[in-house]
């Protein structure tokens, strides 16, 4: 084994030179996943704030028992409608 050791001591930059470009490969791969991992989280956000905001509605017309419950889901269709028609207009490239 002594008389190996000589053979690897050329090689010594090479090897610490991958090492090197392996370690910034991985730290590049961890800063990819960290970036998705935050814009999955920026969507479940927005998914989940609108889910709310719909479990409020619902909340609110079964609360409220002044009202027809018929005539507001079909208020909240409409207002839906609009409020599609009105993004396809901001973005044409949705149709």
């Amino acid at each position: 084994m002594g008389n190996y050791i000589w053979i690897l001591i050329p090689l010594a930059p090479f090897i610490v030179g991958a090492f090197t470009i392996w370690t910034k490969h991985q730290q590049k791969i961890a800063e990819m996943q960290l970036r998705a991992t935050a814009e999955k989280a920026a969507q479940y956000a927005t998914s989940n704030k609108e889910l709310e905001d719909r479990v409020r509605v619902l909340e609110r017309i079964v609360t409220d028992g002044g009202y027809d419950v018929a005539t507001q889901i079909e208020a909240l269709r409409d207002t839906r409608r609009v409020e599609g028609q009105l993004e396809d207009q901001r973005d044409p490239a949705r149709n």
